[in-house]
């Protein structure tokens, strides 16, 4: 029998139990554990073609809707929520762990609640709520920056909720309907909704506020950011958008232009935000080839990215939790001290390289094929180079700066247990994708007929991957590897941060400037008009004069002859 309990329900009940528990942390643990457990096995209830329908204001409206396309992100969301609270269970005292705790499994349910909604006006609710819960993860960081980055977060993802609602109303009326489903870019609405979408999805342009806020998160919170947002624009796009030629040319552009921001970026949690739409870019490029092998090749590597990318943030998180730091020029040597912690993050860092036998390796080599089989000779090469790209700056750079490289000095120790223990379900999971892929294949919307370890395949990436190792070997021997030095540096929020305060401080002064010319121009008529007022009603003014009676007789004689005359003419 199909479930008829909505997957969002229990971790927003669950929410609501978690700050009572304050004062009990064993209880709140195994509480918070409960949750995505209890979820999961709801979840395995759901049947493709259930749905669960209601009415508002003469529209019928789809809570649930679930095949399975949504079936595959219900099952990726409650692993990667189980993931991610298992890392955070550490936190077990004050406010700002109840905060994190409660808003880390509302933000849960809300990325379940749009996955599983079948409408446009269900789906807006669940898009606004992931804004919402998220900026908390941030904002409880309570550092300055924290807090004005999540600011902006919540600034950009406001705006992306209501232009989907915008173009929610116009396909409303233009079809009568508000269905969420295959789109189109042919009107208004379809370019409203694909803005929304490409916004969380962190298209080029409308990046920056991914790699302005995760890193500013907690260490756990980052881990959730990483899990739930992108993915839900990703999986929105595969449902509204593919096989849109665009996304092709959109993926690559996104594949390509953060491997060169974090090649010289010194934060290596920045890093991994670039890494991250790096790896949206791969994602984007399958969904819009559209073809069953492509779309599989996107949603499968869109449920690896969780996996691979979380290890590298959980990795990440643990070095930030136990030294305070995560600046690649502050960094090193921390294997010595943190051996597990360093193992784990090169099994994500091999498996984010789509070495053979890890994760990304099944996945990713789907979109690659899809693009040959559809003829994009010319976009396959830059895909390519794209994930040369991705073993410098996540496969090499991040698990060397932060564990090998220099000696930094700091001598530390192993991260809590349950930091390890979720490093260490997330790191096999990884290899057990990457060893079975039919344990994934079998979830995808569509039927798999491809076969990721065949010769071709397996010697073009060991291909890849001595190239750009012996790349960046040689970009270190012949010293033009960029240095790892204190900077800042800006891309498309260059836009706000320095082009758009220029832009105001300009027109403020060009404003000031007519403003002044315009209150001098209207005082000094303002003034003239006094001046002549006071030359005729002043002390010596005509009309303050005294005047003979006799002179005043003859004018209002003169006054009324004229009066007369013409009302008799």
């Amino acid at each position: 029998m199909p479930s008829s309990l909505p997957p969002f329900l229990i971790f927003f009940i669950g929410a609501l139990v978690v700050p009572l528990l304050r004062n009990f942390p064993r209880i709140r643990m195994a509480w918070l554990v409960l949750i995505p457990v209890a979820g999961a096995l709801n979840a395995m209830g759901i049947q493709e073609g259930y749905t669960l329908d209601y009415q508002l204001l003469g529209y019928s409206l789809t809570l649930v809707r679930a095949d399975r396309l949504s079936i595959l992100f219900g099952h990726l969301f409650h692993l990667g929520a189980f993931i991610a609270i298992v890392y955070s269970l550490h936190l077990k005292k004050g406010d700002s762990a109840t905060l994190q705790h409660t808003s880390a499994v509302v933000y849960a349910g809300s990325a379940l609640g749009a996955v599983f909604a079948g409408d446009f006006i269900t789906l807006f609710v669940f898009w606004e709520l992931l804004a919402i819960s998220s900026v908390f993860l941030i904002w409880t960081r309570r550092t300055p920056s924290a807090v004005s980055a999540g600011m902006r977060y919540l600034v950009v993802h406001v705006v992306s909720g209501v232009t989907l609602l915008a173009g929610a109303m116009v396909y409303a009326h233009e079809t009568g309907s508000l269905e969420f489903g295959p789109m189109g870019l042919e009107g208004l609405a379809g370019w409203l909704v694909f803005l929304a979408f490409g916004v969380k999805a962190a298209f080029p342009l409308a990046h920056s506020w991914l790699i302005d806020a995760y890193p500013e998160g907690t260490p756990t919170g980052t881990v959730f950011l990483c899990a739930f947002t992108t993915k839900v624009a990703v999986y929105a796009l595969a449902r509204g958008f593919a096989g849109e030629e665009v996304l092709i040319y959109v993926g690559a552009v996104m594949a390509c232009f953060p491997i060169f921001y974090a090649v010289i970026e010194n934060d290596l949690r920045r890093t991994l935000g670039y890494s991250m739409i790096n790896q949206i870019g791969f994602m984007v490029c399958g969904i819009g080839v559209g073809t069953t092998l492509a779309v599989n090749g996107a949603v499968s590597h869109a449920f690896n990215d969780v996996l691979f990318k979380g290890l590298l943030f959980m990795a990440m998180g643990a070095v930030m939790y136990m030294t305070g730091k995560t600046k690649a020029s502050d960094l090193g040597g921390l294997y010595k001290t943190m051996p597990f912690t360093a193992g784990l993050c090169i099994i994500g860092a091999l498996s984010i390289s789509a070495v053979p036998f890890f994760n990304a390796f099944v996945s990713k080599s789907m979109i690659m094929s899809a693009l040959l089989e559809e003829h994009y000779n010319w976009i396959w090469p830059v895909m390519l180079f794209a994930s040369a790209g991705v073993v410098e700056h996540a496969g090499i750079k991040i698990p060397y700066f932060a564990f090998f490289a220099h000696d930094s000095g700091i001598r530390t120790r192993e991260p809590p247990r349950n930091m390890l223990v979720a490093m260490g379900i997330g790191a096999a999971a990884c290899l057990a994708i990457g060893i079975w892929p039919d344990i994934l294949y079998g979830l995808l919307p569509y039927d798999v007929d491809y076969e990721p370890y065949t010769f071709t395949h397996i010697l073009t990436q060991i291909q890849l991957l001595c190239f750009a190792i012996g790349a960046v070997a040689a970009f270190h021997l012949w010293k033009i590897y960029p240095a790892e030095i204190r900077s800042v540096n800006l891309d498309a929020d260059w836009l706000y941060r320095r082009a758009a305060v220029r832009v105001t401080r300009l027109t403020a002064g060009a404003v000031s400037a007519v403003d002044t010319a315009f209150r001098g121009a209207v005082v000094g008529m303002v003034n003239k008009g006094i001046r002549g007022a006071f030359r005729a009603h002043g002390p010596r003014g005509i009309l303050a004069r005294t005047w003979p009676a006799g002179s005043m007789v003859l004018w209002v004689s003169i006054i009324l002859a004229a009066f007369l005359l013409l009302a008799y003419l």
